[in-house]
């Protein structure tokens, strides 16, 4: 019994090892899309939706949430530039899809205060966007005649510059 817990104890210390190796330097480091990766990813976003017959506006953010893009289709709605920036920005802050965070912050969900803070959007049409496993940005999309469709033209937009990121 004994020895079972010293096994366990060492197998959890040697796992615990890189973790602590990095908190000993004082930097991080971290990736960042080059703005022409972000452009591409939102025209591919816009296109697609505007293929489907939505004008939208299209936001990609940086890791930390500051914009690096923003395109609005000719007719698309006055608003689409804030909520499609929240939702980009929220789906980045959460680290999670903005239609997932929609459902976990339903009234009497334990989440549900996130809806009281004041740049949070959790409404369908923010994703985050993944640099071979790495949080590398977000994207958000407004415009299109419902989130789930916001999604799908998001999405599209991260499909297109893929092969880029992947890495």
């Amino acid at each position: 019994m004994k020895k079972t817990y010293v096994s366990a104890a060492l197998a959890a210390l040697l796992l615990a090892s890189p973790g602590l190796a990095e908190d000993d330097d004082a930097f991080v480091t971290f990736k960042v899309m080059k703005p022409e990766i972000a452009q591409q990813m939102a025209e591919a976003a816009m296109i697609h939706c505007r293929e489907a017959g939505y004008q939208v506006g299209v936001t990609v953010v940086d890791r930390f949430g500051i914009p690096q893009v923003f395109l609005r289709d000719r007719y698309a709605g006055v608003h689409v530039y804030e909520t499609s920036r929240r939702k980009a920005w929220t789906a980045v802050s959460f680290r999670t899809g903005t239609s997932d965070l929609d459902l976990a912050t339903q009234p009497g969900n334990s989440s549900f205060g996130i809806r009281h803070l004041s740049e949070a959007l959790p409404l369908g049409g923010g994703l985050v966007i993944d640099g071979g496993g790495s949080m590398v940005g977000g994207i958000g999309v407004s415009g299109a005649p419902g989130p789930d469709l916001d999604d799908e033209c998001a999405q599209a937009g991260i499909d297109a510059v893929e092969d880029q990121i992947a890495f």
